[in-house]
C-alpha cells in the first residue's frame, strides 16, 4: 500500500468523522488534533499542518451548504483540504516525441526512473531510447544497459564526458522519446550545476524532471527550490513512495516549492509507476479506491473486462483462474486490490496473510491443473467439494490434497472480501454515494 502508515492515519480520521453521532465544535477540534498528529508524524511541515487544520475548522463551523449535513460537509472539507495540501494540480506526461532530462542527488532513483519512464511511453505506442550520461557512479551506465535490454529499448552510451554522450545521442537518436540519465552528488554543488547546465545546452530538453525520494520528507522543498534556481526544472518525480511514512511530507513540501509532481514511483518493479493525481491519491488513502486508475492499468495490460468483472464481484471458481491470471498482467495483485473501493487504505487487506494475493507462477500452474481436474458442477459451485472430492481432484491433478485446500481457501477469502465491500456497487447506492459525487469521484460507481 502506498504510504501505509500515513494512509492508515488519514483513513482513521475519516472513520472517526463518519462514526460521529453529533458534530459539534468539541468533536471537530478532537478530530483535527488527530489529523495534526498524523500529518506531523509523516514529516509534513508543522506550519502547513496548522494552517490547513485552522482552515478546516473555520469552514466547518461557519455555515453548512444547503443539501448537505454537517457531517457530510466536514468529510468533504477534510478531503478537499488534504488534496490541496498534497498538490492541487494533476501530474501529466504529454504523449509526444520529446527529450527528457532527469536530474537529482545520489540515491534518488534516477536510473531506475529512466527505465520506468521508458516503459510508460513504450506501452503507449511511442518509440523510446535511453542515454547513459551518469559517468560519476561506477555502475550507473551498466544498470541502464540492463534496463534497456529488459525493456528492449536502445541505450546510447558513446563518449567519455556526460556532455559528449548527450551530444552523440542527440545527433544519432531516431527514437521519438529520448530519456537522458545524469549524475548525482551528495549535494547540489557548483560542479554538478555546471555539468547539468552543459548537458542542458547540448540536449535542449523539452522536460527537466527532478527525481526526489519520498523518504526525505519536508526536505523536498529545499531540494526542489535549489534545483529549479540553478538548472531549471519543469516537474518532479517522487520515488520510493511504497517504502516510507514520510511521503506525505515530501508531497506537501514539493507543492509549496511551486513544483508540480508529475509522476510517482509506487514500488520496485519497472511498471510500479503512475501519473500523480492528488484527488485519486487521497481517495485511495481514505478507502475509496481508484477505479479510474484500475481500469487504466487494466487497459494497458489488456485485462479491462477481467477488472470490471472483479469489481462487480463476479468471482465463480470457473472464472477464478482466468481472472487471477489476467490481473497478474497488471502487476502486483495486492496493488490492484488496493484500487478497489472498500479494499484500499489497508484495512481489509491487513486481514489477509502477507503476499496472499501475489501468487507465484509455479503455484498458478498447479492451480490450473487442479481446476482442470474438477467437474463442471464443482467449478460452478466449489461448496460441493468435500474431503472425498478433494482427494480425487488432487490425484487427478498430480498435486497434494493440501494444494487443493489452499486453492479453495484463497478463492473463498477473495470472494468473501468482495462480498463484504460490495466493491463498486457500494458507491452507487451506499450512504457515501453522494459524497463520492461531491468529491468529483462519481465515475467510480
Amino acid at each position: 500500500m502506498v504510504l501505509d502508515k500515513f494512509g492508515s492515519g488519514i483513513k482513521d480520521v475519516f472513520k472517526r468523522v463518519m462514526g460521529l453521532g453529533v458534530v459539534d465544535k468539541e468533536a471537530v477540534e478532537a478530530i483535527l488534533r488527530d489529523l495534526q498528529r498524523t500529518m506531523i508524524q509523516s514529516d509534513v511541515d508543522v506550519k502547513l499542518v496548522f494552517e490547513m487544520t485552522k482552515s478546516i475548522k473555520e469552514k466547518v463551523l461557519k455555515e453548512t451548504p444547503k443539501g448537505m449535513t454537517l457531517k457530510e460537509f466536514f468529510i468533504k472539507t477534510l478531503y478537499d483540504e488534504i488534496v490541496g495540501l498534497l498538490g492541487r494540480e494533476k501530474g501529466k506526461l504529454e504523449l509526444k516525441n520529446q527529450r527528457i532530462l532527469l536530474v537529482g542527488l545520489f540515491g534518488s532513483g534516477k536510473t531506475t526512473t529512466c527505465g520506468k519512464l521508458a516503459l510508460w511511453f513504450k506501452k503507449r505506442g511511442l518509440s523510446v531510447a535511453l542515454v547513459a550520461c551518469d559517468t560519476h557512479r561506477a555502475a550507473a551506465q551498466e544498470q541502464l544497459r540492463q534496463l534497456g535490454k529488459q525493456l528492449d529499448v536502445h541505450v546510447y552510451d558513446e563518449g567519455k564526458k556526460p556532455e559528449d554522450i548527450a551530444k552523440n545521442a542527440a545527433q544519432k537518436a531516431k527514437e521519438g522519446v529520448v530519456i537522458f540519465d545524469s549524475a548525482g552528488r551528495d549535494a547540489l554543488d557548483g560542479e554538478l550545476a555546471k555539468e547539468l547546465k552543459k548537458m542542458g545546452e547540448v540536449i535542449k530538453p523539452d522536460e527537466v524532471f527532478l527525481v526526489i525520494p519520498a523518504d526525505i520528507g519536508q526536505a523536498a522543498r529545499k531540494q526542489a527550490e535549489e534545483f529549479n534556481k540553478l538548472v531549471g526544472i519543469t516537474g518532479v518525480i517522487i520515488t520510493k513512495m511504497d517504502g516510507t511514512a514520510r511521503g506525505g511530507g515530501s508531497l506537501a513540501a514539493t507543492r509549496v516549492s511551486g513544483s508540480n509532481v508529475r509522476m510517482i514511483g509506487v514500488g520496485e518493479k519497472v511498471d510500479d509507476f503512475e501519473e500523480y493525481d492528488p484527488q485519486r491519491f487521497v481517495s485511495r488513502l481514505i478507502g475509496y479506491g481508484d477505479l479510474q486508475g484500475l481500469l487504466e492499468k487494466a487497459k494497458d495490460a489488456g485485462a479491462e473486462e477481467t477488472a470490471k468483472k472483479m469489481m462487480e464481484g463476479k468471482f465463480t471458481m470457473n472464472e477464478f483462474f482466468e481472472q487471477l491470471n489476467s490481473l497478474q498482467k497488471m502487476g502486483s495483485l495486492s496493488k490492484v486490490m488496493d484500487m478497489i473501493p472498500g479494499m484500499s487504505g489497508g484495512g481489509m487487506m491487513k486481514k489477509l496473510p502477507p503476499n496472499f494475493l501475489d501468487v507465484q507462477e509455479g503455484k498458478m500452474k498447479k492451480w490450473k491443473h487442479i481446476i482442470n481436474s474438477m467437474t463442471k458442477s464443482e467449478r460452478d459451485d466449489p461448496e460441493l467439494i468435500k474431503q472425498n472430492r478433494i482427494t480425487r481432484i488432487a490425484k487427478g491433478s498430480g498435486t497434494q490434497p493440501s494444494d487443493v485446500k489452499e486453492l479453495l481457501k484463497s478463492y473463498e477469502q477473495i470472494k468473501k472480501m468482495l462480498k463484504m465491500t460490495g466493491s463498486a456497487k457500494a458507491f452507487k447506492r451506499g450512504p457515501l454515494a453522494k459524497l463520492a459525487k461531491q468529491f468529483g469521484m462519481g465515475a467510480m460507481g
